[in-house]
């Protein structure tokens, strides 16, 4: 350790009040104005002028403890756990609720110091320590954080560490915004893109609708015994939550056996299906299977399109069907501008679209390729770049609590 630090345990430097116990503020209680009841949002999101819940005057001395200060510190104590946020001046009078945790430091730390170290990877390690080397779900034990060794300089080398965080953070902070602002416009160039073709058609697009040009629109069931009749291995189970505009996700596949597969026959997946959900959350989402999950089956969430191949390419109608004009018609019934809760299978065979000759289809099938292809490049190197630059701040961080800054 830095010449001139100490350590020091974080209960003798801070104040603890844990939010009061929850049948102490009951919402039968709560009025439309009055004294503030700040909940874990305000420390999540580090704001304290939305307030959803007041008391009165006599609630508030009753429970005067609990009042919270301009300087003080609050942290979220269940659910979205540890997050930290300072107090400001002025701040609408109240007290904290159940699912916050008030820190009321002494004269010999720097509040912003305080709150930096919080927030550094030195004290997420000291919770799982203090804890038998688990992570605190619930911080319910005030015992515990107040045992927590803090490194602690001089207030003068705080102030200077602070000045640095605070320099460094801001410019890293710059350059993840560019870097998500890049990310964004990445996306964006290829679905406007794909806006443009199916908005902006050529010579030879003609009207049709769906039923016209598939030779089946279906979807499935789910199997006997539900979901605890699911195997490790088997006949793939296509459920809405695999099925993503432009590509399958492996990442919670189901299985069945033989025998529940022989039961969904009649929703076998083939390859060059485009898939559709019909719904649920994620209604109108379309994706074509890769060959390698197959065999497969879908369940009731998901309807199975089989384009008729001199007709239609699959590739070209999953892009279609996932372009912003066309996904705005499978999702908006037009009374209202109500969003669809599910698609019927009546609604799919009528769905009316444009397509060019089969050959045309292929062209922009491979162009659209080639240009996807490109943007998920760029989106990967900006991913990466956001990524390094939260582990560079960890790495800062840790330096300044080591004395290294």
């Amino acid at each position: 350790m830095k010449e001139g630090w100490e350590v020091k345990k974080l209960g003798e430097i801070c104040g603890f009040v844990r939010g009061p116990f929850g049948g102490s503020l009951k919402k039968n209680i709560f009025k439309t104005e009055g004294y503030a009841v700040y909940e874990q949002q305000h420390a999540i999101y580090d704001q304290f002028d939305d307030i959803r819940y007041f008391i009165d005057e006599n609630k508030f001395n009753e429970m005067k403890r609990f009042e919270l200060n301009s300087g003080d510190l609050i942290m979220s104590c269940s659910g979205t756990m540890g997050k930290i946020a300072i107090v400001p001046k002025n701040i609408q009078k109240g007290i904290i609720n159940q699912a916050l945790l008030k820190l009321a430091p002494s004269k010999n730390i720097s509040t912003v110091f305080l709150k930096l170290w919080m927030q550094s990877e030195s004290f997420q390690d000291s919770l799982k320590k203090y804890s038998g080397g688990a992570a605190i779900q619930n911080v319910a034990s005030v015992a515990i954080l107040k045992q927590i060794e803090i490194p602690l300089p001089p207030i003068a080398e705080q102030q200077r560490i602070v000045a640095i965080l605070d320099e460094a953070f801001a410019a890293i902070e710059q350059v993840k915004t560019n870097a998500e602002q890049n990310l964004k416009n990445a996306k964006a160039l290829f679905e406007s893109y794909l806006q443009g073709v199916f908005e902006n058609k050529g010579e030879g697009w003609e009207e049709t609708v769906l039923k016209e040009i598939t030779t089946k629109i279906g979807s499935g069931s789910t199997p006997k015994g539900g979901n605890e009749s699911y195997k490790k291995e088997g006949v793939s189970l296509v459920r809405s939550m695999n099925v993503h505009d432009f590509s399958f996700r492996e990442k919670n596949l189901a299985f069945i056996d033989d025998q529940q597969a022989k039961e969904l026959k009649n929703v076998t997946i083939e390859e060059n299906d485009v898939l559709l959900n019909i719904t649920g959350a994620s209604v109108a989402r379309c994706c074509v299977i890769p060959k390698k999950y197959l065999p497969a089956r879908v369940n009731q969430h998901v309807s199975i399109i089989r384009p008729k191949k001199e007709i239609v390419d699959s590739i070209f109608l999953n892009l279609l069907l996932t372009s912003k004009p066309y996904k705005d018609r499978l999702l908006f019934t037009g009374e209202q501008g109500a969003t669809r809760q599910a698609i019927t299978k009546a609604q799919i065979e009528s769905f009316n679209i444009s397509i060019p000759p089969l050959k045309t289809q292929q062209t922009i099938v491979h162009k659209l390729d080639a240009l996807r292809a490109e943007t998920q490049r760029l989106e990967a190197i900006y991913q990466q770049k956001i990524t390094h630059l939260e582990e560079l701040k960890k790495s800062i961080l840790g330096k300044a609590f080591r004395g290294e800054l």
